[in-house]
């Protein structure tokens, strides 16, 4: 039986995500803030495998859910409608566009505790946050393919990491579990397995709006496994956030 993702946010790793998902034979529900009308561009390009909906309806339909929005919005996710469910946080921390966020500036929760302090009744993983959408893409690879890259998991749950892992492997990644939503640190911003492996080779000499158009250019470069670990277990806890 095919299995369904339900999409809170359709952005830029919300759309990867999807595209990803159908390529591999899973259906989406897509959803966002502005209401279903506004996804059929990106609905149509999907093809029948795909559908627009509301938040809530996107939650109740999908086998798991990701949700990728703003963390600002964090507590405007359907708390009813995802009781239950395995929730894939791809949430990052920013506090020039979030504001900021006193427990996490203090380092008493991650921002993935955050999302699981409000979503009480779900299983929260944290997942598909330490790489840009450009590199999702097109570092995807088959099972077993000698160049595939890996991400990291984070959660509270077991099972709940089992099935987000198996999601991981139908979208074209190897998985690295590193530890607890506590834990899920390790591959928040300014950590070193934070989207910087995944460029590859930095040309020299980039200013920053050069830097980030080279961003949404590159392929990237593969990042096994075994590096993955490595970079997550050497990873000495900061202040949180990042800078966009």
């Amino acid at each position: 039986m095919t299995r369904t993702i339900g999409l809170i946010g359709s952005g830029m790793i919300g759309g990867t995500v999807a595209r990803l998902a159908v390529a591999a034979g899973w259906n989406v529900v897509l959803s966002n803030s502005r209401g279903p009308e506004t996804l059929g561009e990106l609905v149509a390009e999907l093809g029948e495998g795909a559908r627009a909906a509301t938040p809530a309806e996107a939650a109740r339909a999908g086998d798991l859910v990701v949700v990728s929005v703003p963390l600002f919005a964090y507590d405007q996710l359907p708390r009813e409608a995802l009781a239950g469910r395995v929730v894939i946080d791809t949430l990052n921390y920013y506090p020039v566009r979030d504001g900021q966020i006193a427990v996490l500036d203090s380092n008493e929760l991650t921002s993935s505790e955050l999302v699981q302090r409000h979503l009480a009744s779900a299983r929260v993983v944290k997942a598909l946050n330490n790489i840009t959408a450009k590199q999702l893409s097109s570092l995807a690879r088959p099972t077993g393919a000698a160049d595939r890259s890996a991400l990291t998991v984070a959660g509270d749950d077991a099972s709940a990491k089992a099935e987000v892992t198996d999601l991981l492997d139908a979208l074209g990644y190897d998985a690295v579990d590193v530890g607890t939503l506590a834990e899920s640190w390790r591959s928040e911003p300014n950590t070193p397995v934070y989207c910087v492996p995944y460029f590859g080779d930095v040309p020299a000499g980039l200013d920053s709006a050069e830097f980030q158009h080279w961003v949404f250019q590159t392929p990237g470069a593969p990042v096994p496994a075994r590096r993955v670990k490595e970079l997550a277990g050497a990873t000495v806890r900061g202040r949180a956030g990042g800078t966009m």
